[in-house]
């Protein structure tokens, strides 16, 4: 953004480089620089906030500044809350729907938004994989495959479901879906645990780590700027926005020996057979016991035509 006043110094040297010519000449001449008008937009506090139907009053400092930070980092993380708002359109059709099956409230898709910010390839350093980052141990408890051949964490529905599970034994256990969140973050035991030590009731009485004190107040964020974009400053259009891709999909039962092959047989490559079932982890599919895996064929252009 252009500076409001040009100071002193920036304006001799502007001067200094200027051809002489330029110099010469008094009669006046157009603003070497356009001046406009500065100003940061500073996202609105509200008064009240709600994720999953438990709303929160901003009513003190405390809850007023986490929120506030949490807002300002939406709205001056441009890059990433501008991929966030294009994935969103692509993803959460497909999220919604999953949820709206499992019976788990539609907010919950929120808590994708920034665990990964709906990447379904993201990793961790902590070996947390997937749209959900589930780690290896979490996964396989809640029914997903996890091998060097399968991973099905790079499955979003699977993955979904598999989180749907985790949240609604947590929220059984903990009574609030505040603090199922929190534990999806710092673990279901350490909350259960400092809960009773606290003698708390929600996650708002409770002090936790600096990542889980964040976590829901992350979470109410990114729902008031999915409420709002233009409100932040992003006003994105249709042709901004990323896309489903259509597929056609297909049942496999049995052991496939070469991946690349079965793409090329089916007027793909390899490449973009993985584009759309990230879950398969190398050029093979071994299946003894005949699991049922459903296969995503991206529908090119040229096919659309047809």
């Amino acid at each position: 953004m252009t500076p409001v006043n040009l100071n002193k110094a920036l304006f001799v040297g502007l001067i200094a480089i200027l051809p002489l010519s330029a110099c010469a000449n008094d009669e006046p001449k157009a603003p070497i620089v356009q001046q406009v008008e500065n100003k940061l937009l500073l996202p609105a506090i509200p008064a009240e906030a709600e994720w999953c139907g438990e709303k929160i009053a901003i009513d003190n400092e405390y809850y007023r500044e986490r929120l506030d930070r949490e807002l300002m980092n939406f709205t001056y993380s441009h890059s990433s809350t501008l991929q966030l708002l294009k994935r969103a359109n692509r993803y959460f059709p497909l999220l919604e729907r999953v949820l709206k099956e499992e019976g788990m409230p539609d907010d919950i898709k929120y808590l994708a938004a920034i665990e990964s910010s709906l990447n379904p390839r993201s990793y961790s350093p902590a070996k947390a994989a997937g749209m959900w980052q589930m780690v290896p141990d979490a996964a396989k408890e809640f029914g997903l495959q996890v091998d060097e051949n399968v991973d099905e964490r790079y499955n979003i529905e699977l993955e979904t479901r598999a989180a749907c599970k985790y949240l609604r034994h947590a929220y059984e256990l903990l009574g609030t879906w505040n603090l199922a969140a929190a534990s999806y973050n710092t673990g279901m035991g350490r909350v259960v645990k400092q809960k009773k030590v606290q003698m708390a009731n929600n996650f708002y009485e409770m002090n936790l780590m600096e990542e889980t004190n964040r976590y829901v107040f992350r979470l109410l964020a990114v729902k008031i700027l999915f409420k709002n974009p233009k409100a932040f400053g992003f006003d994105l259009k249709e042709s901004d926005l990323y896309h489903e891709v259509p597929c056609n999909t297909v049942e496999i039962d049995s052991t496939m020996e070469n991946l690349a092959q079965f793409a090329r047989d089916k007027g793909l490559n390899f490449n973009l057979l993985k584009e759309e079932n990230a879950w398969l982890r190398s050029n093979t599919l071994p299946n003894p016991k005949g699991k049922r895996f459903v296969l995503r064929l991206p529908i090119l252009n040229s096919d659309k035509k047809k």
